[in-house]
């Protein structure tokens, strides 16, 4: 009876346009009152104890922090000065996308900033210069995929406040999934460029080593605001939240003083913050309600006895799992299923035996998926408008599917292989 209630409570509930915070908040509350015996106050303390929770102040302000480095110009900077270096690689300047989004990645934690910040710049460069733009827009859509995964990650700290798993070990692990992925990206780039013509102009253009040098001389101001951000951290020397903050006031700095950051820009940035905070609080809200009326009801626990009666095995309930994200994905942000899909994925995974950091980077790969999956496909719905329409949904949905194939190969990968993953955070 739970488990009917639930989904034809969501189903009816989203099916009228309501807000997803509102609809799985409801739904929780519709399976409190009528099957826990009217416990309706558990969703009060529930919303309670997570909206206190010091860690999760860090949501916030990794958002704010992206949204200032966007304001302040700083990504034309780093995509201004790692461009030098791919001139003479197969693929050129795509080379560069992917690139700057996973440096941009190590200071922003945000799939959807990675790819505006970097697109903003890159595809208006590289369309002049006589780049294929539908690849344009997909090398950008991938590597802004990166933003969710290189450290500091938004789904990475949000799993790891909501599920208690370690913040610092989920940081670090997915730091070599996520430089693994971006070398990927650059070697399909690399291929299709030497086997397809037109995906790169023939230009001539000779760069030096000395101006490679002077590009990387460019963004020395970097790997100070990559130090407080992340070093901080790994160091013992501020938890996630503090970080984060520290983040921000170095952010401000190098805005102010290397950027082009303004007093209008920055209200702005606060105000955009605020507006896509204010939309993740919103099913952060409704989750966690959600999730204590599934957990005081059992359901995980009904669907692993389910599990043990038809003796799957540990990979077929898996497999199972990523079909469940592959599906919703195409019609829900990354964010919004971590929320809807932890309460039950994650106590089945652990019961399975799957290690908890391990399948947190897992989770935040098949999200990184969605985003350029259509028919939500956020990563391309921003890359496109940016294009200015230069380049339809359904040519960057096309361009994008070897970056989709990629990802979901190294989702097999790292299940052979999970000590790719759990290595470094290993020693931490």
């Amino acid at each position: 009876m739970s488990w009917l209630i639930l989904v034809s409570s969501l189903l009816i509930s989203i099916s009228t346009a309501a807000v997803l915070g509102g609809a799985l908040g409801l739904t929780g509350l519709i399976m409190l009152h009528f099957q826990a015996d009217g416990a309706t106050g558990l969703a009060v303390t529930a919303v309670w104890n997570v909206f206190t929770d010091f860690t999760l102040s860090a949501v916030p302000l990794f958002i704010l922090l992206g949204d200032i480095l966007l304001a302040s110009g700083i990504s034309t900077r780093i995509y201004n000065g790692l461009t030098p270096l791919f001139h003479k690689i197969p693929g050129k300047l795509l080379h560069t996308n992917i690139a700057v989004s996973t440096v941009f990645g190590a200071v922003s934690g945000s799939s959807s900033s990675t790819a505006a910040a970097v697109g903003s710049v890159g595809y208006p460069e590289l369309s002049k210069r006589g780049y294929n733009r539908p690849m344009i827009v997909a090398s950008l859509a991938a590597g802004g995929t990166l933003g969710l995964l290189i450290p500091p990650s938004l789904s990475l700290l949000i799993y790891g406040a909501t599920q208690n798993v370690s913040i610092g070990k989920l940081f670090l692990a997915g730091i070599a999934p996520g430089v693994l992925l971006g070398l990927f990206f650059s070697l399909y780039l690399a291929i299709v460029d030497k086997v397809k013509k037109g995906i790169t102009p023939d230009d001539t253009e000779d760069v030096s080593f000395a101006d490679m040098i002077r590009g990387l001389l460019q963004i020395w101001p970097l790997p100070i605001l990559i130090f407080f951000v992340l070093g901080t951290i790994y160091l013992g020397f501020a938890t996630p939240t503090e970080a984060a903050g520290l983040g921000v006031f170095i952010s401000l700095i190098l805005g102010f003083t290397w950027g082009d950051l303004t007093f209008p820009k920055l209200w702005d940035a606060l105000v955009s913050s605020t507006i896509v905070f204010g939309a993740i609080a919103m099913i952060m809200l409704g989750t966690q309600i959600l999730a204590q009326a599934v957990s005081i009801l059992g359901l995980p626990r009904e669907l692993v006895n389910m599990i043990g009666d038809y003796e799957l095995s540990k990979y077929t309930v898996m497999f199972l799992i990523v079909l469940v994200y592959l599906l919703l994905g195409c019609f829900f942000d990354g964010i919004s299923l971590l929320f809807m899909t932890l309460p039950i994925t994650t106590p089945i995974m652990m019961s399975m035996g799957f290690d908890p950091v391990w399948f947190g980077v897992i989770v935040t790969i098949l999200m990184e998926i969605g985003m350029i999956t259509p028919p939500v496909g956020l990563n391309l719905f921003v890359l496109v408008t940016i294009a200015g329409r230069e380049v339809d949904l359904g040519e960057a949905a096309w361009a994008t599917i070897p970056f989709w194939f990629i990802m979901m190969a190294t989702v097999v990968l790292f299940t052979i292989f999970p000590q790719i993953i759990l290595f470094i955070p290993s020693f931490y």
